[in-house]
């Protein structure tokens, strides 16, 4: 039997992309094992998928002084170790990695075993886990063409970001009965998400929006956990998160408000929806989102709203222009051809894996 070891951890965009594969690697007869780290966010995503866990010592990867980088050292040493004998004693076919500073000692352990590796970068420019990483690994799977020039040509591959298929397969009536929104009715839905944490400034915003906001659109509002306000409006569901119905709310909106992490652009892709990308600043994050929403733009699948210059007024604004022309968005946004990341990366390791 073929085996593989996924590795990826520290957020959900590290570990979602490697649950769009497990499908098509079961279906293709895998053998499939997870190396995250002990209590990372990946264990408790992985936990309901029936697959191998191995936990190891991991420490986190800063780009700021801290005497903890100090401390880290040692916990990524120990990961090294750690991961040795987890390949050792699984002896995968292949290694694919989505990203995480779980993931650097994972791949430096499969370089010296001598077990190839793939690795996924979903953002424009390369995470430093995968910056550190990109020595060990035989090809680097990339999500955006700009891409390309960050990294070595001879290993990249353009292939998109894997979705997982059940986000295609939503229900718009499903949609409706979550939300306890009527099945008649013909005013558009607006569906805001700020991902599974939420998002506090957009969060405050389309709260003040509300009333103008409810009077031409119904909103399902994602505003992360913890996060609900209790507002009562006939045309307003809000949840701190949504798991099994996610897709049927997705299915349900017209016209979608967002950040500008590539795993949910490309789920936006691939679903067809107008969106609103509203990015982290460069303040609280490294750029990333607003590089991913300008790519998205210059194509003509999204709109930006700066953090910067949100205001109530901005938004529905905004919303109202995205609503009007959303033809536009989506005659381009179906004209993309680079939607299928699961069987392009799939190809990826096909071509790579271990000689049977």
């Amino acid at each position: 039997m073929k085996k593989i070891i996924l590795t990826g951890g520290g957020t959900a965009g590290h570990v979602t992309p490697n649950l769009a594969l497990l499908p098509t690697l079961r279906a293709e007869g895998f053998e499939i094992h997870y190396i995250g780290s002990k209590d990372g966010l990946e264990r408790e995503l992985v936990k309901d998928t029936g697959i191998q866990y191995h936990a190891i010592s991991a420490g986190k990867l800063r780009r700021y002084m801290d005497f903890k980088n100090i401390t880290d050292i040692f916990r990524v040493i120990k990961g090294l170790k750690d991961a040795i004998g987890v390949i050792r004693r699984v002896k995968p076919d292949i290694i694919f990695s989505k990203g995480g500073f779980v993931t650097v000692p994972v791949l430096a352990a499969a370089r010296i075993l001598k077990v190839k590796s793939v690795t996924h970068e979903s953002d424009i420019t390369p995470g430093l886990a995968n910056r550190l990483s990109q020595p060990f690994v035989n090809k680097i799977c990339v999500s955006f063409p700009e891409t390309l020039a960050y990294l070595p040509e001879h290993k990249c591959v353009l292939t998109g970001t894997p979705i997982r298929q059940e986000m295609l397969k939503g229900d718009r009536e499903k949609g409706l009965q979550l939300c306890n929104f009527p099945l008649s009715g013909n005013k558009p839905v607006v569906l805001v998400t700020g991902g599974s944490q939420g998002a506090a400034a957009i969060n405050a915003c389309v709260r003040e929006a509300l009333p103008r906001l409810t009077k031409i659109f119904r909103v399902i509002h994602l505003c992360g956990k913890g996060n609900l306000s209790g507002i009562t409006l006939p045309d307003y569901a809000e949840f701190e998160y949504m798991q099994a119905g996610l897709a049927d709310l997705f299915a349900l909106a017209d016209v979608v408000i967002s950040r500008a992490g590539a795993n949910t652009l490309f789920e936006l892709l691939a679903l067809r929806k107008p969106n609103l990308l509203i990015p982290l600043t460069k303040e609280a994050s490294r750029g990333d989102q607003i590089l991913n929403a300008e790519s998205f733009a210059r194509r003509g699948f999204s709109v930006i709203l700066p953090e910067s210059s949100m205001t109530p007024e901005r938004l529905l604004k905004d919303i109202e222009l995205l609503y009007n022309g959303r033809e536009i968005f989506i005659t381009n946004m179906t004209a993309h051809n680079q939607t299928d990341g699961v069987s392009q990366v799939m190809d990826v390791l096909r071509k790579n894996l271990r000689k049977q």
